[in-house]
């Protein structure tokens, strides 16, 4: 069961929802880091997630903020810090762009 709003990116295009769940090769620092070769765009964010809560990294003042430790930083360019809304962009930078 989808939220409605996902039900209709997928319909509306579903080339958006190939992006996120297609195979890809990984550079190597994401490639330590997830323990795989291959994953998806969306199967990385969740590991990165579950490390995060695994190693309670946000902020328990702002749980919008993850504190980041250096296995962390070396995915996440260096940043001591990071906002929840620009993880996603932090991690779809390693994953390269398909051509059209």
């Amino acid at each position: 069961m989808l939220p409605q709003g996902i039900k209709k990116a997928i319909t509306d295009n579903p080339k958006k929802l190939a992006n996120l769940i297609d195979l890809v090769n990984l550079p190597s620092t994401l490639r330590e880091f997830v323990g795989q070769s291959q994953i998806s765009r969306l199967g990385c964010f969740m590991c990165v997630w579950s490390y995060i809560k695994t190693k309670n990294l946000q902020d328990p003042y702002n749980k919008n903020v993850v504190n980041c430790d250096d296995k962390l930083k070396s995915i996440l360019l260096g940043k001591p810090q990071v906002d929840l809304a620009e993880l996603p962009a932090l991690i779809k930078m390693h994953f390269p762009k398909e051509p059209k």
